[in-house]
């Protein structure tokens, strides 16, 4: 009877139980995983660790890592015997690795950079809102803003008039998939490889020289005097921006074709039969129904405008009264190593940002909502 209730009572122990085993290896397996993240991640911050196996281990701990951290937490919330808990829990299972990497990575640095923005270029001493002061009264930091605004006009203005017009006449042709993947070409390419193709077409070289960029070549062979595009303050900053409108016209015309398309097509038969020419067409009844479509790529590009950076570093670095805020703010943070003045003006940045992408999530509230 006892050795009876002995065996009894260890086939009863919590270690005998499949799930309750299954239960904590799957947990050592995640203490696991954790510790050799943490390790993966200072070995790759090692200078002196080989190349070649700092990307073995970011490969490692990038895809199959990752996949394993998601699939035995997913497990150890099906363990739980509950419904309802088990449905609330299993959703953060994977938000959670996601919020933390938001957290550390975006909300951390805007706190930080808050912080900083109050004192002084070392970040020493406080200074409360003397870098404020200097980004609204210096005289480059001035032309900057006056830069921007200029930027953030042309640039959203003709990226999503041409867009519009390229997606309306577009669907049109016969060959459409060509034509759109021409023009839709240019953003494929990096900021900095754009910038870098544009450098040759406005290449200057004094007049009795070869000329290598292809607008003052096309300037020369017809007689005319070479042109510093890049150098001539009246008129730089505006070949800079045909750069970013060409690069941003083909999105706009993608999204807007795609919203050109969903136009109901018993709208436009009805249109034409009351008499409406191909411009009435256009204006009084597909744009007013791809209104918030183009509300959301105006706001898209203007968020991308506002924040430029590559074009006018690569081509000018600021130099020539081409300078933009957020290239100042790279020159003051790693060029003068004054955080304060680096700090402030990435927090201007943010404060600009913010309205238009509230903005931005309304309308595509409002578009579901209809």
């Amino acid at each position: 009877m006892n050795v009876n209730d002995h065996s009894g009572g260890v086939s009863a122990l919590p270690n005998s139980n499949p799930a309750t085993l299954r239960f904590f290896a799957a947990l050592g397996a995640l203490i696991i995983g954790l510790i050799a993240v943490a390790w993966s991640i200072t070995f790759m911050h090692n200078q002196e660790a080989p190349r070649l196996i700092i990307l073995g281990v970011a490969l490692i701990v990038g895809v199959p890592g990752v996949w394993g951290f998601f699939w035995i937490n997913n497990y150890l919330v099906s363990l739980i015997p509950t419904e309802s808990i088990r449905s609330k829990l299993q959703p953060w299972v994977f938000l959670t690795p996601a919020l933390i990497i938001l957290v550390i990575y975006l909300l951390y640095p805007a706190i930080n950079t808050i912080y900083i923005s109050f004192f002084d270029a070392r970040s020493d001493n406080y200074v409360g809102l003397e870098n404020y002061k200097f980004a609204f009264t210096d005289p480059n930091i001035l032309i900057a803003f006056r830069n921007n605004i200029l930027w953030i006009t042309l640039v959203t203005f003709f990226s999503v008039s041409i867009g519009l017009i390229f997606a309306f006449l577009v669907d049109r042709v016969r060959y459409e998939a060509l034509a759109k993947s021409l023009i839709f070409l240019p953003l494929a390419i990096s900021f900095v490889g754009a910038s870098v193709i544009w450098r040759f077409i406005y290449a200057f070289a004094p007049a009795g020289r070869s000329q290598i960029g292809l607008l003052n070549a096309i300037v020369v062979q017809f007689g005319g005097e070479p042109v510093g595009w890049l150098i001539e303050k009246s008129f730089n900053n505006y070949a800079l921006i045909v750069i970013m409108i060409w690069l941003q016209t083909g999105f706009a015309m993608v999204i807007l074709s795609a919203a050109i398309k969903g136009v109901p097509i018993e709208t436009i038969e009805a249109a034409r039969i009351d008499g409406a020419s191909a411009l009435q067409l256009f204006f009084r009844v597909i744009i007013p129904q791809i209104r918030g479509t183009i509300i959301t790529v105006a706001t898209t590009i203007l968020i991308g405008v506002l924040k430029v950076f590559d074009v006018v570093f690569v081509m000018t670095s600021g130099q020539f009264d081409t300078e933009v805020i957020a290239n100042r703010m790279y020159q003051e943070m790693f060029r003068f190593r004054n955080f304060g003045h680096g700090s402030a003006l990435a927090v201007i940045l943010l404060v600009a940002v913010i309205p238009v992408m509230i903005i931005n999530i309304r309308n595509l509230r409002q578009q579901r909502g209809s």
